[in-house]
């Protein structure tokens, strides 16, 4: 694997916006502490959660919010359309629960082909059905030619959180197992590849997909899950070493463990990429009790999605909070957040 970190932001002015502050890496992190969160600053903001969960008086609910500007729009795999309805219908799942209602935001781009965004709606249309999820409310604004880049979605979502389910970044503690559901780096590689006409000789696709079935079959068996987080920007890096900062535990995982595809493998290497920091949209992180994780990994297996999950490291009671990596020539080096932008407008 390579050890190659991320490229610089091109723009050190801080007192303007750079393509790093999207990145998911630590760019994103500064932006989110140090100006989004001071402004908003609530209780539920402050679960640093992928939703907020909220308790009404008979139930919790989740309500999560996502952009997608992913360029290009139709790529191996998917398109911009089931990206933004799984992504939401993911980070719902990660907070514990079931994902019911959706919305849609357009913004489209004057000249956009009406024929492409029936491709795309009908593409929602579809993965909002095998997600099994209602789209129910939605925007739509149309802007002059070259003030967007031919179409950007948002979607928003809301979803019941199950009963005895306390799922959060902050609850990984030392013991625990952590888990990825399938191979890394497969999202990222398909949207570059596409966008920079590479022509790999294997078909390399987007793994985007939605995970509420994984993760309530997941939780219907095994109910003691602390953290569920999908590597999405930044990849499992940078959503590694949130969960550390959050839970303020060190992660240690082994290299030899990692669940990634030889096509995979061999981009990385002739890209000089580290397939930790590529981003995902169809995996999820998981950590629960070490006794739990075989029963875990037997039960994914058998699952949509999870048929190459494995066990990739654990928390261990030291105490640095940090990611650190066991190389298979057993050496161990720091894993950080994403310093930079690795590939700007992946999602």
């Amino acid at each position: 694997m390579r050890t190659m970190q991320c490229p610089l932001p091109h723009n050190n002015d801080r007192s303007t916006i750079s393509l790093a502050h999207g990145s998911g890496g630590k760019q994103t992190d500064e932006l989110i502490r140090d100006l989004f969160f001071p402004a908003f600053r609530n209780s539920w903001l402050e679960q640093a959660h992928d939703g907020a969960i909220i308790s009404l008086p008979d139930s919790r609910i989740a309500y999560s919010t996502d952009s997608f500007v992913v360029d290009p729009i139709f790529f191996p795999g998917g398109n911009i359309g089931d990206l933004a309805v799984n992504g939401t219908v993911n980070d719902l799942s990660c907070c514990g629960a079931r994902p019911l209602f959706l919305s849609a935001g357009f913004i489209i781009e004057e000249g956009f082909p009406i024929a492409d965004l029936n491709r795309i709606v009908e593409t929602m249309a579809e993965a909002a059905r095998k997600a099994e999820v209602q789209i129910v409310t939605g925007d739509t604004k149309v802007v002059e030619r070259g003030k967007c880049d031919k179409i950007y979605i948002n979607t928003s979502g809301i979803g019941v959180v199950m009963n005895g389910i306390d799922i959060a970044p902050n609850r990984a503690q030392a013991g625990d197992a952590v888990i990825v559901s399938g191979p890394i780096g497969e999202h990222g590689i398909a949207i570059l590849s596409k966008r920079e006409n590479l022509g790999f000789e294997s078909n390399i696709v987007s793994d985007t997909a939605p995970l509420n079935r994984l993760v309530s079959n997941l939780l219907a068996s095994i109910p003691d899950v602390h953290v569920l987080r999908d590597p999405t920007r930044g990849g499992l890096s940078s959503t590694l070493n949130e969960i550390a900062s959050a839970s303020h535990v060190h992660i240690e995982i082994d290299e030899s463990r990692l669940p990634i595809s030889a096509p995979v493998t061999a981009a990385c290497d002739l890209l000089g990429l580290d397939p930790l920091y590529v981003a995902n949209e169809g995996i999820l992180l998981i950590f629960l009790p070490q006794e739990k994780a075989e029963e875990a990994i037997h039960l994914l297996h058998r699952l949509t999605f999870g048929g190459q999950a494995a066990v990739i490291g654990h928390v261990t009671d030291a105490p640095e909070t940090s990611v650190t990596l066991r190389t298979i020539l057993g050496n161990t080096r720091v894993i950080d957040r994403m310093q930079g932008e690795q590939l700007p407008r992946i999602c």
